[in-house]
């Protein structure tokens, strides 16, 4: 199992690249464009996105990239003298708290609410100014905790083939 430690590094500094890529957009441009709507377009548009997401390649990146940063935060521990064992703890924590935890704690809440909202009343749009004002901060968390875990990831990859 050892000998796979590399080979599952590489897979979490891809599927972190992934999800960072991901989070990255949103917070670059999707959430504004979204946010330039009226409150019923905006929620439309962001629950149909909320609901096509979930699918097979996001589940394998998002929820494989989890699994990863776990058993790779536990070899990192056991492993504590071995090189990369610092990064390969620092790219699992990342990941686990920054985009796992954060997006069920905060995100998934939010996104939850939205869908629950009408979108032609006008709570629906006191819910999408609340929903841009709170879920766009946290994705930022996201996509910054995401960069960090594929950068922990690359640094523990580079030590252990080193």
């Amino acid at each position: 199992m050892i000998a796979l430690i590399p080979l599952f590094t590489l897979l979490a500094a891809l599927g972190s690249g992934l999800m960072a890529g991901l989070f990255f957009t949103f917070s670059s441009f999707v959430m504004n464009a979204l946010a330039r709507l009226p409150a019923e377009q905006g929620i439309a548009a962001m629950n149909s996105i909320n609901v096509t997401i979930l699918n097979a390649s996001f589940g394998l990146a998002f929820f494989g990239t989890a699994l990863l940063s776990l058993g790779l935060g536990i070899a990192g521990f056991m492993q504590w003298d071995e090189p990369g064992s610092l990064w390969l703890v620092t790219g699992s924590l990342l990941f686990l708290v920054g985009t796992i935890a954060v997006t069920m704690v905060f995100n998934v809440p939010l996104n939850d609410a939205l869908a629950a909202a009408s979108p032609a009343s006008p709570e629906g749009a006191g819910v999408w100014t609340r929903y841009l004002a709170e879920w766009v901060p946290w994705n930022h968390v996201r996509t910054l905790t995401s960069i960090g875990a594929l950068v922990a990831f690359i640094l523990a990859y580079a030590r252990e083939m080193a």
